[in-house]
């Protein structure tokens, strides 16, 4: 069996033929009409006025077609929620410094390991027993989440294949349940289902007790038909999980063949490149100029962005 590759840096260039015929049967990308079916969305966008994107070219537009099938008025409405959901919940986004998030990987609440599954979608994992609510403000974890998001959508492949969360609940607590209240609970179904542009492609539960069975009966009513058919339950059952996601796409706590990666690789990562840190600027991110490589910082200086 394969061992899926290893790569710390993202994936910015073009999707390869195979991906691109992918996008073609699964998401309705037609390279015949994609030009049109942007052009549309832009119309919609100026016409409706029910949203003011921070950007408005080609590419941008093309995530929000591809998280809904290439179908312009539900790439619209997407859009609407996304800004929608900024503009509802601006303490996620105003002042966000996003390598003040290391504390949040340091502490292995969140990974997005520099590998992906044996479909080629990225995961994204969450150990919330490792979360110490006391320290880490819920917030804090959203932004962590967000960024994440953020990040994976500037590769085209994510773009168009999607993303797998795997929550695993070992040693979650009353203390964290009682965190997660009625409007909590709608922004994250907000965040994962209606109001960013990825898809998620499953969401799995691992090693979830009786206390996790109360926390989901607040999830339940915020979740249509379709988005419960993609949460699969494994109770502490890891060969359960290996029929979604194989052992060699997993970490060795699951079974599978990796150490755990910390979400803070991306962080590094991040600091040393340029086209990365200009795309995080754009998104409304901050940095300090001591944090980032001096050359990224020349270069963005040179084209007049500022950092904060």
């Amino acid at each position: 069996m394969p061992t899926p590759d290893y790569n710390v840096d993202l994936d910015l260039g073009e999707p390869p033929p195979e991906l691109q015929e992918y996008a073609r049967l699964q998401c309705g990308e037609d390279p015949n009409s994609r030009l049109q079916n942007i052009y549309e969305l832009r119309e919609m966008i100026y016409e409706r006025g029910e949203c003011t994107p921070h950007r408005m070219d080609d590419e941008f537009l093309l995530r929000f077609l591809r998280a809904r099938n290439f179908i312009p008025q539900r790439a619209h409405r997407l859009m609407v929620n996304y800004y929608q959901f900024k503009e509802d919940y601006p303490e996620l986004f105003e002042n966000v410094y996003p390598l003040d998030l290391r504390r949040i990987g340091d502490a292995n609440v969140i990974a997005v390991p520099p590998y992906r599954d044996q479909t080629g979608r990225r995961l994204l994992l969450y150990r919330i027993g490792c979360w110490d609510s006391k320290t880490v403000a819920v917030d804090d974890i959203f932004k962590a989440t967000i960024f994440a998001l953020e990040l994976g959508m500037l590769e085209q492949r994510t773009q168009i294949l999607g993303g797998v969360a795997l929550f695993d609940l070992e040693d979650l607590s009353t203390q964290h349940a009682w965190q997660i209240t009625p409007t909590v609970a709608s922004k994250i179904v907000k965040l994962l289902v209606s109001s960013f542009p990825a898809t998620t492609h499953a969401i799995h539960v691992i090693n979830h007790s009786w206390i996790f069975d109360t926390m989901y009966n607040i999830f339940k009513p915020l979740l249509t038909s379709e988005m419960r058919s993609r949460i699969y339950f494994h109770g502490y059952d890891v060969t359960s999980l290996h029929k979604h996601i194989l052992p060699n796409y997993l970490p060795e706590r699951y079974g599978g063949i990796w150490p755990d990666y910390p979400y803070t690789i991306w962080l590094e990562s991040l600091k040393k490149n340029y086209d990365v840190a200009k795309e995080v600027l754009a998104c409304g991110y901050k940095f300090r100029e001591d944090e980032i490589c001096p050359e990224v910082v020349r270069r963005l200086k040179q084209e007049g962005i500022k950092l904060s």
